[in-house]
């Protein structure tokens, strides 16, 4: 018969036959899991049972590091899309918080893999105090600045990915790559560091190697998007862009809002599509750009360069001083060396009434030939930043300006000048609008008329423009001419002319039917014409023509830009 005593001892021997079977089973399930069939059987479980798929070669844990869990050649994601997680290696550190959240990490190490970052979908479902990555790529190609970095190094603290944000809402961080592209333009031996607050992302130190040259910033953006730029540098940039000027500018523009406390450029070279800047250095402080526009209420900039080209346009050693402020743009210093000439101003722009004024306009020693398309940039409408540009002091000096269209090539020497409160475009509009001004040259040669010392007087008004005086020698006489133009749109011309001892021909190629005597004489012409754009000036000439050489006489009379009656 069996005592309590002998009972206890039995319900004891099977008590701890149960447990030694239990610690067999949880022995034996150890040794399983970090076996290749354990690792496979783990990820199909998880794989069948969540929206996530996982794939992994083995699991490892080792008592000598007990709170850490080793996961090799790890594939990791959302069901039906690309991995976004893939590592050769990720170390799982555990804490007592996983008895309340069990995917919420002491700390995640990815090792060699990659990392896709995507603002669609859900986020991840795990956490930990701390990520860090080793070795990792990584790549965002749904952001609005697509990203892809190689050879990632970093870490943050705490992560807990949202939707749309991977590191989180509220996360300190430092991230170093040996490669990064961003939005097409490549980067090395980058170092990032900031943090992120209430969507509020402060960047307090950032810098890279790119371009053949090295940035370095720091900068801020709120929740809504608008950044805020404390400083940014930029030494001996080397960089060539498929864009055009404005569309190289664009990105920028296209941002909610960009503040600049101080931009710094040195030694920095830049290329795009028929446009190209060389030794630029530059220094902007506090402007804002914002909805294409640019706002400031104490900003400044200030640039040099060898040479600056867009287009057909070519400076050498421009220098540029800007102040900038609510009512507009104080321009205190623009120089220029221009087809072996050089070109200073200084004035404001206006921003009331998007009026430029050149205080002072100053040309000396151009050597420039016009471009074909002259007359098409002369009769263009100014942008809508310029309404219109007057020069309060005009002055030139020993200029050569060449205009070879075949129809009317023309070329003046020695071209000197002045003026005085010139308004030269008013409502987006080139012309003389007001004012008065004063040329005159060595030499010029008018479709192959030679002509010295051409000189013209002019004053301008709302109505019309007011020729003077317009004189110029002949081989062996000269000739003088007054005008009046209309500033209405159909520009109405009215010229009279007086040759003393010229060539009776002398008008002929100025496009006037040729006069049936030879020699020299006597020229007295009146005409009338239209130079409203866009039409043909010959057909809306009409005037006549007296000339006179020796005791021959021969009066011509013009309509509509035909010879009506001669004698």
């Amino acid at each position: 018969m069996f005592t309590g005593t002998d009972a206890m001892k039995v319900i004891g021997k099977i008590l701890l036959t149960i447990l030694l079977i239990l610690l067999l089973a949880v022995v034996a399930l150890y040794v399983v899991v970090q076996t290749q069939w354990g690792a496979r059987w783990i990820s199909r479980t998880i794989s069948s049972h969540t929206d996530y798929q996982l794939a992994m070669s083995k699991l490892e844990h080792n008592f000598s590091d007990p709170d850490h869990l080793i996961l090799n050649d790890v594939s990791f994601g959302h069901k039906t899309q690309p991995a976004m997680v893939t590592a050769k290696r990720v170390d799982l550190g555990l804490s007592v918080i996983q008895f309340t959240q069990p995917l919420h990490f002491a700390s995640i190490w990815l090792e060699k893999g990659s990392l896709t970052l995507s603002g669609k979908g859900k986020p991840l479902p795990l956490q930990a105090d701390r990520l860090q990555l080793n070795q990792m790529a990584v790549n965002s190609p749904d952001s609005s600045l697509p990203v892809t970095a190689t050879r990632v190094d970093g870490g943050v603290l705490p992560w807990k990915p949202q939707a749309g944000d991977f590191i989180g809402n509220d996360a300190s961080f430092q991230i170093s790559a040996g490669s990064v592209e961003i939005n097409g333009i490549p980067a090395s031996n980058v170092l990032i560091q900031g943090s992120i607050k209430n969507r509020q992302l402060i960047i307090s130190n950032i810098g890279a190697d790119a371009a053949l040259g090295s940035i370095t910033a720091s900068a801020q953006r709120d929740a809504q998007g608008n950044w805020d730029v404390a400083n940014l540098r930029l030494n001996s940039i080397r960089l060539q862009s498929d864009n055009t000027l404005s569309g190289f500018l664009d990105p920028l523009l296209a941002l909610p809002s960009v503040h600049f406390d101080r931009i710094d450029m040195t030694d920095a070279r830049l290329q795009g599509t028929d446009w190209a800047v060389t030794d630029l250095d530059m220094a902007l402080k506090n402007i804002t750009l914002k909805n294409g526009d640019w706002e400031s209420d104490d900003g400044s900039l200030s640039m040099n360069a060898s040479t600056f080209v867009n287009g057909s346009l070519e400076l050498n050693d421009p220098i540029v001083n800007l102040a900038f402020s609510p009512q507009g743009v104080a321009l205190t210093q623009f120089s220029s060396r221009w087809v072996n000439g050089l070109v200073r101003t200084e004035g404001n722009w206006n921003r009331s009434d998007k009026k430029l004024t050149l205080n002072e306009l100053a040309i000396a020693g151009l050597e420039y030939t016009l471009p074909q398309n002259w007359r098409e940039h002369w009769m263009a409408r100014l942008p809508d930043w310029l309404d219109s540009v007057e020069v309060t002091k005009f002055a030139a000096n020993r200029n050569l300006i060449i205009d070879i269209n075949p129809a009317f090539p023309f070329q003046t020497t020695s071209l000197d000048g002045n003026g005085s409160n010139l308004l030269m475009a008013k409502d987006h509009q080139w012309g003389i609008w007001s004012g008065s001004l004063r040329l005159n040259a060595a030499e010029a040669t008018f479709n192959r008329v030679d002509l010295r010392h051409p000189s013209i007087a002019l004053t301008a008004d709302d109505s019309k423009i007011n020729v003077t005086e317009m004189s110029a020698f002949t081989k062996n006489g000269m000739v003088e001419s007054l005008a009046t133009l209309s500033q209405q749109p159909q520009r109405a011309l009215s010229l009279t002319l007086n040759g003393r001892q010229v060539p009776v021909n002398l008008l002929h190629d100025w496009g006037w039917p040729t006069v049936p005597l030879e020699g020299d004489g006597d020229l007295q012409l009146k005409a009338q014409a239209s130079l409203a754009a866009d039409a043909p000036l010959k057909p809306t000439v009409n005037g006549s023509l007296s000339a006179s050489a020796g005791d021959k006489s021969v009066q011509q009379t013009l309509h509509a830009g035909q010879v009506t009656g001669a004698q």
